[in-house]
């Protein structure tokens, strides 16, 4: 379960070390991040949903986020800039990001731009927890697919807000987050 993998990966200080980066303290950064793997998965499993997203979900895994990040956790902590972390929301949770973020702050206590900076950390660890997967399974766009409304599936089934994540992520109702879904850090960050 992809849960477990990140809190597996986040062992070792890890989660302390982010709570000192948005400065918040280690059990709130932790509500913070259990709160939002839902909506990160969520939006994942909606924009893998169709043959052309899951397409390009699978190319940006292979190409760019192929697990390497985990081996050196503690360094990528150690500057969060090294990898795209804006971008990637950009791309999972798209003009969503600042609604998705006031969901995260009101469960977890974290403000808006605490919250920002934790997505922007955990968007790549997230994307290389997936590759690795990908990798390690050998799934193909459609297997990747599959893997993810599995995993959201969990996420809905054991979150307090699953379902709410995604009516939230496609409020035009069309069964599509891309285009619902960017600017959360640029409009936090720019400041």
């Amino acid at each position: 379960m992809l849960q477990e993998l990140l809190m597996q990966a986040l062992t070792g200080g890890a989660v302390n070390q982010i709570s000192k980066q948005i400065g918040a303290d280690e059990s709130t950064t932790g509500n913070a991040i259990q709160a939002a793997l839902p909506f990160i998965i969520g939006a994942l499993a909606r924009n893998a949903s169709n043959p052309q997203g899951a397409d390009s979900l699978s190319n940006a895994l292979s190409n760019d986020h192929d697990g390497s990040i985990l081996d050196n956790l503690g360094g990528f902590l150690g500057n969060t800039q090294t990898a795209n972390g804006a971008g990637i929301l950009g791309h999972i949770f798209g003009q969503k990001q600042e609604v998705v973020a006031t969901q995260i702050s009101q469960q977890s206590g974290l403000n808006i731009g605490q919250v920002a900076q934790l997505l922007i950390t955990l968007a790549p660890i997230i994307m290389g927890l997936l590759g690795r997967t990908q990798q390690q399974q050998g799934l193909d766009s459609e297997g990747l697919s599959g893997y993810l409304q599995g995993q959201q599936q969990v996420e809905e089934s054991s979150s307090p807000v699953g379902g709410f994540v995604s009516s939230l992520l496609d409020q035009d109702h069309d069964g599509s987050v891309v285009d619902d879904i960017a600017g959360l850090a640029a409009k936090y960050f720019s400041r």
